[in-house]
């Protein structure tokens, strides 16, 4: 695991957002989510400098599309992110678990960076793919 893996991690094991139980490298068909919350059906993937180029975001594209075909939502961070804003990305994981576990939509997250809708904010960004009924 990164170091932004390995922080975030130590946050959400051992059910410390709100009771939910997330597992790491979970394998799913030919993929493998860095994070995944089973009974909420959220994942969760962490983004290195990798993740900035154009052909690795259409993979990324197809794989959420994959997941949000399987009944997911799948948030994405920076690992940037993780490491400088750690309580920010536990709350958007937590309002989104919360809201996938009520049945309501989450409250707006801001998208990931990129294009589309995948532009940056100054702070925090997430990509909320799979949200049922609307895109954050």
């Amino acid at each position: 695991m990164t170091r932004a893996e390995t922080l975030l991690w130590r946050h959400v094991k051992a059910n410390r957002v709100d009771g939910l139980g997330f597992r790491r490298q979970v394998p799913f068909r030919n993929y493998i989510a860095d994070f995944a919350c089973l009974s909420v059906k959220l994942i969760v993937e962490l983004d290195g400098e990798s993740h900035d180029f154009e052909e690795r975001q259409k993979a990324d594209q197809s794989r959420d599309a994959f997941f949000v075909s399987e009944d997911f939502c799948v948030l994405r961070f920076t690992n940037e992110q993780v490491m400088s804003n750690l309580e920010g990305v536990a709350e958007v994981i937590r309002q989104t678990a919360g809201s996938r576990a009520s049945g309501s939509p989450p409250s707006p997250a801001l998208p990931h960076k990129g294009g589309g809708s995948r532009t940056a904010s100054p702070n925090l960004t997430a990509n909320t793919n799979g949200t049922k009924g609307s895109q954050p």
